[in-house]
């Protein structure tokens, strides 16, 4: 299902937390919200977090927003307060030859289902950011821009963005060429210019056009290091 249910309604003033308010006032008690990090990424793993929120003030998370508004300092410390508060929350990595094997939208989808699947506190309702998610054993609601609207969305999202940045920090360690640290993976004129110049990392996906073409005709990565 990919509607409140009936009699629910959300008035545009209530705020990041009025869809789950909706839904525990229809009985719904355990809403969890998901959403990825890295699917536009041409490097490094693909990232799915899921977050139930507690109710109440104790699981209003000072500062929650979409974690691509928010300054990497801001997503560590709304990090913090989401797994501190949170009743559950979950994430899950799916390594880059996962995402060339599946493709990028079934990645996608698998991850948010795995996400939810590992939840501690089994959700009654599942708040999805962009697109409907099937399988996840529950109704849903799929949201535009879910992430900015809806907390637990939110807070899925700074789950899996933190998660993700810090392994593509340790990978910059690995592979310093490609600037990992700074772009995340995603495609920005000095990644291209890196990849143009030493052609794909073992941590390259490619599924991506771009990083083929990097590769040449005989895909020519560097190799692992010692």
């Amino acid at each position: 299902m990919s509607v409140l249910p009936r009699g629910a309604t959300v008035r545009r003033d209530a705020g990041p937390y009025g869809y789950e308010r909706a839904l525990r006032r229809h009985g719904i008690t355990h809403v969890a919200g998901v959403d990825e990090a890295g699917r536009g990424a041409c490097a490094g793993p693909l990232v799915a977090g899921a977050v139930v929120l507690a109710p109440g003030k104790a699981g209003i998370v000072p500062g929650l927003a979409d974690s691509k508004l928010l300054t990497a300092a801001s997503r560590e410390r709304c990090y913090e307060q989401v797994v501190r508060r949170a009743l559950a929350w979950s994430v899950v990595v799916v390594p880059h030859d996962e995402c060339d094997r599946l493709g990028m939208h079934v990645a996608n989808i698998e991850a948010l289902r795995r996400a939810v699947a590992l939840l501690d506190v089994a959700p009654d309702y599942v708040l999805t950011d962009g697109f409907p998610v099937d399988g996840l054993g529950v109704p849903g609601l799929a949201m535009w821009k879910g992430d900015r609207v809806a907390a637990c969305i939110s807070a899925a999202s700074v789950v899996a963005k933190v998660t993700r940045d810090r392994i593509m920090d340790d990978l910059d360690g690995q592979w310093p060429a490609y600037d990992f640290r700074t772009h995340k993976g995603y495609i920005t004129e000095a990644h291209t210019a890196a990849l143009t110049e030493h052609g794909p990392s073992p941590v390259h996906r490619m599924c991506f056009v771009n990083v083929r073409r990097a590769a040449g005709p005989a895909d020519q990565r560097l190799e692992s290091p010692a």
